[in-house]
């Protein structure tokens, strides 16, 4: 199931208006976001995350992905003399 970003962004700004509504009654200076800067937020987040998710995922740093990573160039030495 694939959550649209506006249905994140609508979210985020619901927290916001329950963080205000909160801060407001004790005297604090509420957030100020409107829907367009959250949505960028939202934005910029994914991306970062992508990014990130797919350096995690291209390089070995467990043992156990070193060790995988080692079988298959065994493997794939293996199919050149084949």
């Amino acid at each position: 199931m694939k959550v649209s970003k506006s249905t994140i962004v609508r979210t985020i700004m619901l927290v916001i208006v329950l963080i205000n509504l909160i801060l407001e009654k004790c005297g604090v200076d509420i957030i100020k976001a409107d829907e367009s800067a959250v949505l960028q937020a939202v934005e910029y987040i994914i991306e970062i995350a992508a990014i990130i998710a797919a350096w995690w995922y291209n390089n070995s740093f467990s043992k156990k992905a070193l060790k995988a990573q080692q079988y298959l160039e065994e493997l794939r030495k293996e199919e050149a003399y084949v």
